[in-house]
């Protein structure tokens, strides 16, 4: 990926700093988004910095449809090009669906859904031939264990419908587009030493949460030359939750 640029949304933490970290170390230019936690996303920066790769951050929220399709445009103009968006940025509301409320409702599908539609559109305005659109999911999208998942279940499970029909209305100008669903997977948020953590590995063939790291390993693929030919497909990264 030499020389080539990305951007991570929501890239500050957890998968998305993993993903941005990796893309460095796979020799390209990384832009990051971040809402909240300005010093994470500087030392994001940092580190790919420090890999010898240009880093740049901007605070932006995927939930506002200004902010989602202006920071793709200001990648692209600050990096001097796009070849690669990563829609990572992402909310998730757990509950009974009795107590979701409409601003739950309506911040959920702003952000998992239409904040990924509009980088992804304006991401596709910026590339040419060799582009690459890979969006996070989840593994509730092919399998729910429990009550509480909804309204998260429901927005991630919208963006494989996004990935399929990005891959057909881009694939003859060369772009792809692939989606993976992360299993359990020990960040911040959801710690693999949590105290709802135990359940989460007991689902995985595996019985453990996985890494960072490792989502990070195929998103990587996904944007490089050895994956060109693979397009509208989902990989799940879960240590068999849906096995």
């Amino acid at each position: 990926m030499n020389g080539k640029a990305v951007l991570v949304t929501g890239g500050s933490r957890g998968i998305g700093a993993a993903i941005a970290l990796a893309m460095a170390e796979a020799g390209a230019d990384v832009a990051i988004t971040y809402t909240a936690d300005e010093a994470a996303a500087k030392e994001v920066v940092r580190r790919v910095e420090a890999i010898g790769r240009r880093g740049v951050a901007v605070r932006a929220d995927a939930g506002d449809a200004g902010d989602a399709a202006g920071a793709v445009d200001w990648a692209a103009q600050t990096l001097g090009r796009l070849d690669v968006l990563v829609n990572n940025a992402g909310v998730g509301v757990l509950g009974p669906l009795a107590g979701l409320t409409l601003a739950d409702v309506d911040r959920v599908l702003a952000v998992n859904v239409r904040g990924a539609f509009l980088a992804s559109q304006a991401a596709a305005s910026h590339m040419g031939q060799g582009g690459r659109i890979i969006t996070i999911g989840t593994c509730m999208t092919q399998r729910v264990p429990g009550p509480g998942g909804t309204l998260y279940a429901m927005s991630k499970s919208a963006l494989t419908g996004l990935t399929k029909a990005l891959a057909r209305e881009l694939g003859e100008r060369g772009i792809t587009a692939n989606i993976v669903h992360p299993g359990p997977v020990d960040t911040d948020m959801n710690p693999a030493d949590g105290p709802h953590a135990a359940p989460q590995a007991a689902m995985t063939a595996l019985g453990r949460f996985g890494r960072p790291e490792e989502v990070a390993a195929t998103v990587a693929f996904l944007a490089g030359d050895g994956a060109a030919y693979i397009t509208g497909s989902e990989f799940s990264v879960d240590g068999g939750h849906a096995a």
